[in-house]
């Protein structure tokens, strides 16, 4: 892999905006976003890839076009090293960051950016390819409960009021997990009284010099008591990946689904018995999978960059059964080859950034029943969508935003800028609550008025 290595940047805990005396913060617009931001039209997003973990919002009223100028800036601010997306409830915003030695949750009014308040742990995690040591899985918002899940596998329950510690968990010290490339990556996700966590533990031992040699240990997944932190099973014979683990009702029962290091598994999210598993990773060592199963009925739609890339699957029966393939077919003729982002399915079609390089990814249509490819834009680098309102909401990881029709039949811009205050890396998907956008960058954190007050 290669990638210019990032020093670690420790900053001071910084006001949104302008700083006023005594840290305060006032948005960059007077106007600000038109009040609260829990009383405006809309929902929240309180966890990675938005209430229903597919990048599909169900706001409405969408400003189309967007004037020349770009998106009203509401207000932003500085952030720490790290790749997670904010989640945003009640009008407040959550983001986790790595500032220093230490990682920190910062909890902001929505609307403002104002800093309310932020807890923080120590961490000496560093990754072995010389990426940026800082948090890749989002906060997850859950009642009165926000949970972080750090690089170094350290697990947070604290108090949505006051960021006050409930309960904590080392996953690495009680599950031994080896490092993987880029550290802990997944967010986890909420079942019931159950938080279930990737883990991914292996045998005791040093780390293999190819982790492929690594033997899983039946860790793969964790359910906790999402209130006390106490395990309440374990499961799954895996190691971890990047994707994150999602529930969704299939044939009728609820099924939890983890695409993990070397394949799909289908288990019960309240107890971990596992239904199925589905191998389906590259040969070489070096590879992960990263984007979440999409999951439409009784298929679900897997995709990754270093090999394979995508499948469609039919569970109907409990059993996986492959509907098309990607497998047997050279890497020009495969339908979609997703990296970090997941795909978003609209209407029996499928829309997705395709490509392990920022050279060489596009933008691609994909029909979802026989993997024909539709349609492919070319040169928009690797991005991540949001379907609202008909539209797409498209960040690329060096901060264009477009805005485009979903349209099964061709590429339809309907709108584009580049933010000026977001710089490469602008991995982290794009955030809608309640009409306002939040994107980030190396460092920065913006919102901009997608959907005008009424």
């Amino acid at each position: 892999m290669t990638r210019a290595s990032w020093a670690i940047v420790a900053l001071l805990f910084t006001s949104c905006g302008e700083a006023s005396p005594g840290g305060e913060a006032r948005p960059v617009s007077e106007a600000g976003s038109g009040g609260p931001a829990a009383d405006r039209p809309g929902s929240d997003w309180p966890t990675f890839l938005g209430p229903t973990r597919d990048n599909v919002s169900a706001e409405k009223g969408v400003l189309t076009p967007w004037p020349k100028e770009g998106l009203r800036k509401v207000w932003d601010c500085q952030l720490g090293i790290g790749y997670a997306p904010p989640v945003v409830v009640g009008g407040k915003l959550f983001h986790f960051d790595r500032f220093g030695d230490s990682c920190r949750l910062t909890c902001r009014d929505a609307a403002s950016g104002k800093p309310a308040w932020q807890f923080e742990y120590p961490t000496v995690y560093e990754d072995f390819y010389n990426y940026d040591p800082g948090p890749r899985a989002c906060p997850v918002v859950d009642g009165d409960r926000v949970y972080i899940y750090g690089p170094e596998g350290m697990l947070h329950c604290l108090r949505v009021e006051d960021g006050k510690e409930v309960w904590k968990l080392d996953t690495r010290a009680k599950y031994h997990f080896h490092q993987n490339f880029f550290g802990v990556g997944s967010t986890p996700v909420v079942d019931g009284d159950l938080l279930i966590i990737a883990v991914g533990g292996s045998a005791k031992g040093p780390r293999p010099v190819d982790l492929r040699d690594a033997k899983p240990d039946g860790t793969a997944i964790v359910g906790l008591d999402k209130k006390t932190g106490e395990v309440k099973y374990a499961a799954g014979n895996e190691l971890a990946s990047y994707s994150s683990p999602v529930v969704r009702t299939i044939n009728g029962k609820k099924t939890g689904l983890y695409f993990a290091r070397g394949g799909l598994i289908g288990f019960d999210p309240q107890t971990g018995a596992t239904g199925f598993h589905f191998k389906w990773r590259a040969k070489t060592e070096e590879s992960v999978n990263a984007a979440n199963p999409v999951v439409v009925g009784d298929k679900i739609l897997l995709s990754e960059c270093y090999g394979p890339g995508a499948v469609l699957l039919d569970v109907k029966s409990g059993t996986p059964k492959t509907v098309w393939t990607d497998d047997d077919k050279d890497k020009s003729d495969k339908a979609l080859m997703c990296h970090w982002n997941t795909p978003v399915h609209h209407a029996g079609f499928v829309y997705g950034c395709s490509g392990r390089h920022d050279n060489e990814a596009d933008l691609r249509c994909v029909e979802l029943a026989t993997g024909d490819v539709k349609w492919k834009q070319r040169r928009t680098y690797r991005c991540s969508l949001l379907m609202t309102d008909g539209h797409f909401v498209s960040l690329s990881e060096y901060g264009e935003l477009a805005l485009l029709k979903v349209n099964p039949e061709r590429y339809e811009e309907v709108s584009k800028y580049s933010v000026p205050d977001l710089t490469y890396p602008c991995w982290a998907p794009p955030v809608l609550s309640r009409g306002l956008l939040y994107v980030r960058g190396k460092g920065r954190l913006v919102c901009l008025e997608l959907i005008a007050r009424r």
